[in-house]
């Protein structure tokens, strides 16, 4: 496998972009990010210094991933999402020394145009429905949707959604894979990963 590098793109000296990437129309890539294998960027994507994207991360178009955030692998970024690195920006202070890390944890889905506020971790295999504005932690498998979103179900890493209750106890088997999704005091995990 090679590396893909579109003619219009920009990626600086010093970024490192692991085997069988693909980097499309017009997206920048800064010199100190680091980016897995097999991710996709997305046209008009810019990718900060100080980012770290996993394996088979897909960034679809105009999104726009700023320093301290952390892409975990099979991490999904919808067109035109949102990331921030400050949470109270003025124009006229400088806060760079204040940017809050962002975590998006392994399998995790980020819907097109929703927003992920700054020192926020999404867990793994979250889905973050289109338009959500995200503005504090997302436990795993959690279903989230609205502004300011909040928890509206469970998602398999199939990406359905679980015949699960919002809190207590359950247990479910996901019809695509089989894999059985336990409930436990309001929190999800896989039995069979």
């Amino acid at each position: 496998m090679s590396i893909t590098i579109h003619p219009s793109a920009i990626v600086d000296e010093g970024a490192q972009i692991g085997d069988g990437s693909r980097i499309w129309h017009w997206v920048h890539v800064c010199g100190g990010a680091r980016i897995g294998s097999g991710c996709s960027l997305g046209q008009n994507v810019f990718v900060g210094n100080r980012v770290v994207i996993g394996n088979n991360v897909k960034i679809q178009n105009n999104v726009s991933v700023y320093d301290n955030v952390t892409l975990e692998d099979d991490v999904f970024c919808g067109p035109s999402m949102v990331f921030t690195n400050v949470y109270n920006p003025r124009s006229a202070v400088s806060r760079k020394d204040e940017y809050r890390n962002t975590l998006v944890k392994r399998g995790a889905t980020l819907g097109a145009n929703s927003t992920i506020v700054c020192g926020s971790t999404i867990g793994e295999y979250a889905f973050v429905a289109a338009g959500a504005v995200v503005n504090r932690d997302v436990k795993p498998y959690a279903l989230m949707a609205g502004v300011p979103a909040r928890q509206i179900g469970w998602m398999s890493e199939f990406g359905e959604r679980l015949d699960l209750p919002l809190q207590g106890n359950g247990q479910t088997t996901c019809p695509h894979t089989g894999k059985t999704y336990q409930l436990v005091d309001g929190n999800c995990t896989c039995l069979n990963p």
